[in-house]
């Protein structure tokens, strides 16, 4: 699955959605990055995603959140950070209705 783009990698992650409404996924962020995109899917099936904003203060979380909301079509409160605050490496949860 390396190199999806967006879409098909977004219709692949709604597919392990869980009966809460919730999908679960590991993310490996790039901060400082000219342009915030999905570089590609790792085979462990972490989501490789570069992150133009700097790792300071939470600019990268932050537009992590504001990225993954857009490409999932929902609130940015539907999205969060489950762990890996200061880490490149993240598990994010995304919800698709509360």
């Amino acid at each position: 699955m390396s190199n999806q783009s967006s879409p098909s990698l977004m219709a692949h992650l709604i597919q392990r959605c869980g009966t809460d409404g919730a999908i679960l996924f590991w993310v490996k962020i790039h901060p400082s990055a000219s342009r915030t995109h999905i570089k590609e899917c790792m085979e462990d099936g972490t989501i490789k995603i570069d992150i133009a904003a700097p790792p300071e203060k939470g600019k990268a979380n932050h537009e992590l959140i504001r990225f993954l909301a857009e490409e999932f079509g929902v609130p940015r409160g539907y999205v969060e950070i489950l762990c890996g605050e200061t880490a490149k490496q993240k598990q994010i949860r995304v919800f698709s209705k509360r």
